[in-house]
């Protein structure tokens, strides 16, 4: 298992020199004798480091500013702040601030000095264990909400060959472009609100279509971009109708699918998709082949849509 990192900064060397005699044998220790080489060691290894302690007096800089710092740039790393009992107060304004996670008072007591930094690497590692695992069950969330939707624009199009074939061909043609990025903020609602304003929403689609699929006869390419505007300009028209988070999308949202079925349920053209060089999407209208849909796309399109 590899050891923790320890960021020690202090201008003085001798103290650097004792702290990492005395930690290194069971962490990984770095050491600055600035707040400035304490910057640059957090920009190159700030990634790696768990826990930092700083020294309060130091010239140019005092260690509350690199504690700052480093919540702003890396608040993932515990901080600490060690200083002289007659130093207190300012490391009882940086724990009020929530600049550190707490102090150590020198002269250090050398097995307490020990403890604190067990006990600061074992909070550390357990807080990078409680993130990892929310950001594994927010990654499970939003798939959930993003096979949800798709399975509730096959129920809003309805279940015949055409419409499952023009929504395959919806969704391809989003594969293409970069699947759907879904910016959900989890910690403001909980997972039951959203399904409950997944329903609100799917019943506003199934308006929206209906509304295209009955203005739209023969659409053309040129048809799709004044309902949908230049997705050149926007590459997001084409999949805000899965990516956006609003409760209910609008007319706009829906015309892209609304188009493709109209397309599809015409039986005069194919929709032929495509990429440009520079990544844009180009959609053109071929003779009419009958296509064929294979049995699982749409558990296939609800895996690979997400990025």
């Amino acid at each position: 298992m590899t050891p923790a990192t320890i960021l020690y900064v202090d201008d003085e060397a001798m103290a650097l020199k004792y702290f990492d005699r005395l930690i290194s044998p069971n962490y990984r220790v770095l050491t600055a004798l600035s707040v400035a080489e304490g910057i640059q060691v957090l920009q190159a290894h700030g990634n790696e480091i768990s826990v930092l302690i700083s020294d309060q007096r130091m010239p140019g800089a005092s260690g509350n500013e690199l504690l700052r710092y480093a919540r702003e740039h890396h608040p993932k790393i515990l901080r600490i702040l060690t200083t002289a009992y007659s130093e207190l107060g300012e490391a009882i304004v940086a724990i009020n601030a929530g600049e550190i996670y707490r102090y150590i008072t020198k002269p250090w007591d050398l097995e307490m000095l020990r403890t604190e930094v067990r006990l600061a690497v074992e909070v550390s590692t357990l807080r990078s264990e409680r993130d990892e695992l929310l950001h594994v069950k927010i990654q499970v969330q939003q798939s959930q909400l993003l096979a949800n939707r798709v399975n509730n624009l096959a129920l809003a199009c309805g279940l015949d060959a055409s419409s499952s074939m023009a929504l395959q061909h919806y969704l391809e043609a989003i594969k293409q472009v970069g699947g759907v990025s879904l910016s959900v903020d989890w910690h403001t609602l909980h997972y039951t609100d959203w399904m409950q304003n997944e329903a609100i929403r799917h019943a506003a689609i199934a308006v929206h279509l209906q509304h295209w699929l009955e203005t739209w006869r023969h659409p053309t390419i040129e048809d799709l971009t004044k309902a949908l505007g230049d997705m050149s300009t926007d590459p997001q028209a084409l999949t805000r109708l899965l990516s956006d988070t609003s409760k209910e999308p609008n007319e706009k949202d829906c015309a892209a699918l609304a188009w493709f079925m109209t397309i599809q349920r015409s039986g005069k053209h194919s929709i032929h998709t495509a990429l440009s060089a520079t990544g844009q999407l180009q959609l053109s209208l071929t003779p009419y082949a009958a296509p064929t849909l294979a049995n699982d796309w749409l558990a296939n399109a609800m895996e690979d849509l997400g990025r």
